[in-house]
């Protein structure tokens, strides 16, 4: 999303630094940003279409590729049928500008039951309590930390990820803006650099976030400090339902489980309710935890009990300037119905929570023989070998499927096991407007920037997406309408708001925009809050006013939206959902459970966020970032010592990695980077493998989830810390 300024000589990318002129980042870039030149030159990017021939991967033309996906698909279509074919789409599709748009053609049209992605070891949690709560199921409300006086931090790391599910600029520099006015406190077990920076840190037991934050409503409760406002009291059921539950919940309950004691647990809910502006933020350590729903709820909650919720420095829904195509409401689940499970996997019996099931079940849906096994699989820029619960047994059950198809950028853990790649488009040969992460920003921004280079004549990633959908419906890929079906995708997007896309089609192709995500932007930018409606609103938004402001649009910060913005029937906010209320007894046995001598978190560092980083030169240099943290208490207790290889193991698996022994995590935790585990046989990711690291998943138990939403819990796994003793005996003496 940051307004970038590339120096290119002779087809090179010599330099890359922010726009100071860019209306929302203002000169402010982050790694990604930096490394986009990297990633374009990458010498093993893959940028011609491969095919397997013998176990060996042969560059081919594109029409040869498509024929060869016709080989491979249609026979297992036509012998066991649609349901034997699967999808996993990656997180680069929030970040690319065919992806973003047209993925949902593919998942919505070619017939596949069930799909995959990792939303279901990421945010899942979250779009179930906004579901529940608010009827949205991808509207979030988020921070003002522009505006506010008081931010409390749980589970989030800003300064390595620059916010999650919060969008802004150079968000450690408002986070600084806060101290300056006011206070930031950071809950995590772990000491991050955000925690370094904030006032104070708090460190919580892993998984304990909504006993704490039931125990802060109990406050809240009992000293009458609740006052929702007037502007939210109106459209606000459930208020004295909540009172009830929290009652049950006082901090003496729940102080010995959290780590956090009772005085600081009052104090904290008396600093929340007696800010001026206050908020409390709460993202992936608390998604990604065996109790991520109600943990996720629960700080809606609070900031809604407090008074800062749809008002500036509270938690305000954002207005983004052009309408993300993932916010489509989903068949049967409109205004908020808790109707789930209308499905469950074959094998294990997992149900679904807003079309999705738990992304592990994928391994066992392919290993598993029976009627309706798994049997071809499409991944879409991403590499479910690594993020996902157990992803090394995937890594081992991906060779027997028929068929593999892979849309992606280069040979990695995963697409190593493809029969066919097809390569996308690098981020410089593609234009940008951003989509879904919009939705989450502290201001609405329109912001379209141009490709930087041609990629000539090769076939961007909606073609190829459309071409995969014509295939799983019966048309060989190679002979697929791809104009038709993007026309008549256009055209459905269009009815959603109540617009005539054929009519409308005539006017582009005159324009001479015949189809592809630039149009589709056109629509959402044109029927968007800030549009011109296509001539209802003079001087409103359009694609080309955004291209005549290089720099962007800003339409301000986020503004009151309710109950408008509600999609309840009743435009009213569930504040105590029955769904989640029925997940309280799991959680009130968790305080009965003894405490484990070590339990492992995840992590995320400023310059290896994302696997696709792990590539790129200048972000690897420095000193290795796959250790694990462990407290000096637990390292002596353990007899390691700093530098060490341990192994740690857990129910599910072994690795083994180096020790760093640090003071910035509590005792009883132990750390790991997730996204690691390169090295693979058969990748071509020269840098990556260079400094292969450890899969920490390969320490998830796939069916250790937060059973409301089925998201994978990667936080609070029980571990055993053993010195590498075969490491030990190998050295060398005297």
């Amino acid at each position: 999303m940051c307004g970038l300024e590339i120096q290119v000589e002779a087809g090179v990318v010599t330099g890359i630094r922010g726009n100071r002129d860019d209306v929302w980042s203002r000169g402010h870039l982050c790694p990604k940003g930096v490394s986009l030149g990297a990633v374009h030159h990458d010498p093993d990017r893959v940028r011609n279409p491969l095919i397997k021939v013998d176990g060996e991967f042969r560059e081919v033309s594109w029409d040869a590729a498509f024929r060869r996906c016709t080989e491979l698909l249609t026979p297992v279509i036509e012998k066991y049928g649609i349901g034997a074919v699967t999808a996993y789409t990656g997180n680069p599709l929030a970040h690319s500008f065919s992806l973003a748009r047209y993925a949902g053609v593919l998942m919505g049209m070619s017939g596949m039951p069930v799909t995959y992605s990792p939303g279901t070891v990421d945010q899942w949690p979250k779009n179930l309590s906004s579901h529940l709560m608010y009827g949205l199921w991808w509207n979030f409300p988020v921070p003002d930390i522009e505006r506010t006086d008081l931010l409390v931090i749980m589970g989030a790391n800003p300064a390595a990820s620059q916010g999650s599910l919060l969008a802004a600029p150079d968000v450690m520099g408002l986070i600084d803006g806060i101290r300056k006015r006011g206070k930031v406190i950071v809950i995590d077990p772990v000491r991050t650099q955000t925690a370094a920076q904030a006032d104070e840190w708090l460190p919580i037991v892993p998984g304990t976030d909504a006993a704490l934050l039931l125990a802060v409503a109990h406050t809240l409760f009992a000293e009458d400090l609740v006052n929702p406002g007037p502007h939210v009291d109106g459209c606000l059921d459930g208020l004295e339902t909540m009172r009830d539950v929290a009652a049950a919940w006082p901090p003496e309950r729940v102080s010995d489980v959290t780590g956090i004691d009772v005085d600081t647990i009052r104090r904290l809910a008396r600093e929340l309710a007696g800010a001026g502006k206050s908020v409390v933020y709460g993202r992936i350590g608390l998604c990604n935890q065996e109790f991520g729903s109600l943990a996720s709820w629960m700080v809606d909650v609070i900031n809604i009990l407090t008074g800062h919720f749809d008002t500036p420095g509270g938690a305000m829904f954002p207005k983004p300037a052009a309408w993300s195509i993932t916010t489509q409401p989903l068949p049967g689940l409109e205004g908020g119905l808790p109707e789930f499970g209308r499905w469950h996997t074959r094998v294990r019996g997992a149900k679904e929570v807003l079309g999705q099931a738990p992304v592990s079940c994928m391994t066992e849906e392919i290993a598993t023989p029976g009627e309706g096994q798994l049997k071809a699989l499409i991944t879409v820029a991403g590499t479910p070998v690594l993020p996902p619960p157990g992803g090394d047994k995937l890594d081992e059950v991906l060779p027997m499927l028929e068929a593999m198809i892979s849309i992606d950028l280069g040979v990695n853990e995963t697409t190593r096991h493809a029969d066919v790649i097809l390569p996308g488009l690098s981020p410089l040969e593609q234009p940008h407007h951003d989509d879904l992460i919009l939705l989450f920003a502290i201001h609405s921004i329109a912001n379209y920037s141009a490709p930087v280079f041609d990629p000539g004549d090769r076939p961007h990633e909606w073609e190829i997406l459309i071409r995969l959908t014509g295939l799983c419906t019966g048309t060989p890929a190679e002979d697929v309408d791809v104009a038709a079906i993007d026309d008549g995708f256009f055209d459905y997007l269009a009815f959603t708001r109540g617009v005539d896309g054929a009519e409308l089609r005539t006017l582009y192709d005159a324009a001479g925009l015949k189809g592809g995500p630039e149009r589709i932007l056109d629509l959402t930018l044109r029927t968007g809050p800030f549009g011109d409606q296509y001539g209802k609103n003079p001087g409103g938004l359009t694609l080309d006013l955004l291209k005549a402001n290089p720099n962007g649009i800003d339409f301000g910060p986020m503004v009151p939206q309710l109950p408008d913005i509600l999609g309840t029937p009743d435009k009213k906010i569930r504040l105590a959902p029955q769904y989640l209320l029925d997940d309280l007894p799991r959680l009130q046995a968790r305080m009965q459970r003894p405490a484990e001598q070590l339990v492992l978190v995840s992590r995320r560092h400023l310059r290896s966020n994302n696997t696709w980083l792990h590539n790129v030169p200048a972000l690897m240099k420095g000193k290795d970032r796959c250790t694990l943290l462990i407290h000096p208490d637990d390292a002596a207790r353990c007899g390691v010592s700093d530098n060490d290889v341990v192994t740690v193991k857990s129910e599910a698996g072994e690795i083994k990695v180096p020790v760093e022994i640090t003071d910035a995590i509590k005792p009883g935790v132990v750390s790991m980077p997730h996204g690691w585990g390169h090295g693979k046989p058969g990748t071509r990711m020269s840098v990556a493998n260079s400094s292969p690291g450890a899969n920490t998943n390969a320490l998830s138990l796939p069916t250790f989830v937060d059973e409301p939403s089925g998201n994978g819990a990667l936080n609070g796994i029980p571990v055993t810390v053993l010195e590498d003793q075969a490491r030990f005996e190998a050295a060398p003496t005297g």
